[in-house]
């Protein structure tokens, strides 16, 4: 395409009036705000080890008393974007957060819509809008945009889960805030509604089908199942599941999208070009995750990021399966007609 002019072909007057009027001239910017072909994004291919994260979530749990962090979390930074902006990708938010025996993180609600993947312990609970969601490690528990929730721990070990939010958007809009909630710790136990394959819960002949979020917890051991279930049939090329609302079939959430994979014994997988950013978190095994020229050997708990566009390939290196949690963008691209995908450039 042909150059453009810069700001250094104006007079310098000119460029001085300009900014003394708050006007920007288009055209030295516009091939970095409109690429040909391709976006230049900012996320980088990235991992984060849990065994370096682990220490020292653990000494941020002796350094800050709950009262004080209110959620004792450290944020995994993708340095593309600046640490202190504190994004995995210009709209995914990752954190490591650790509640402790006994602790307990206060009521509250905020705009941004979560999701937590259990990591490591048991013995605690988040309660989200009065239903009480037990956590066991592999669990996705969603914590959706205005509901109210909180963390409590009864158990005796530490638990530590990812939080992945859709903050960095939300605080792009200018529509992030929070609010406090009663300081009570505690909820009676409640009962959820049920699913299974094709069945709910319904009373009197009736069914609450207005609900936006029925299901608040996804149990791992029932996500594990229904892979090893797929696995099963030879024919399936890419064992996967996503998690999604129940009544309507759409995903779990409206901005980040959340699956699972299983990779078969010494399964290579080669995933398309897809144009949003994606997340990956170990469950269970070990992993290579490749990102175009970028290679991270991945254990459980570990996480790694991939950029827009990329070429990924995932390698299970042993004799027993692997299972990865995945979140990505492509719920937000798709409401924006903004989703595709693209052949790989590395064959």
């Amino acid at each position: 395409m042909e150059r453009l002019g810069t700001l250094e072909d104006l007079p310098k007057e000119y460029v001085e009036a300009l900014t003394a009027k708050n006007l920007v001239p288009l055209w030295p910017s516009l091939r970095d705000v409109l690429p040909p072909y391709t976006p230049k994004p900012k996320t980088q291919a990235i991992a984060w080890k849990y065994q370096d994260i682990r220490p020292l979530l653990m000494q941020a749990g002796e350094l800050t008393p709950i009262e004080k962090a209110e959620r004792r979390v450290l944020v995994l930074a993708n340095p593309g974007h600046t640490l202190e902006n504190m994004c995995a990708s210009s709209i995914m938010y990752l954190g490591m957060q650790l509640l402790l025996p006994g602790e307990w993180a206060p009521s509250h609600r905020h705009t941004p819509n979560a999701v937590r993947l259990i990591v490591e312990g048991n013995g605690a609970y988040t309660s989200v809008d009065g239903e009480k969601c037990e956590m066991e490690r592999g669990d996705l528990i969603l914590t959706p945009s205005g509901m109210w929730h909180e963390h409590s721990h009864d158990g005796d070990s530490e638990v530590v889960w990812l939080d992945v939010l859709d903050l960095p958007l939300v605080y792009y809009s200018e529509t992030s805030y929070v609010e406090e909630g009663e300081k009570v710790k505690g909820h009676p136990d409640s009962h959820p509604k049920i699913y299974g394959p094709g069945i709910v819960a319904t009373e009197n002949f009736q069914r609450n089908d207005t609900i936006e979020y029925p299901i608040l917890r996804y149990p791992w051991v029932d996500t594990k199942k229904s892979l090893e279930s797929i696995a099963e049939n030879k024919d399936v090329d890419m064992v996967q599941v996503t998690y999604v609302n129940p009544e309507t079939g759409q995903d779990a959430q409206k901005i980040i999208g959340f699956s699972a994979i299983m990779l078969r014994p010494n399964e290579v997988l080669r995933l398309p070009r897809r144009s949003c950013a994606m997340i990956f978190h170990v469950i269970e095994g070990d992993i290579i995750v490749d990102v175009d020229d970028v290679r991270h050997g991945l254990i459980d708990s570990d996480t790694s990021c991939a950029p827009c566009f990329a070429n990924i390939t995932l390698t299970n290196i042993k004799d027993t399966p692997a299972f990865v949690f995945v979140a990505d963008e492509s719920p937000f691209q798709k409401k924006l007609g903004l989703y595709s995908e693209r052949p790989r450039t590395d064959v």
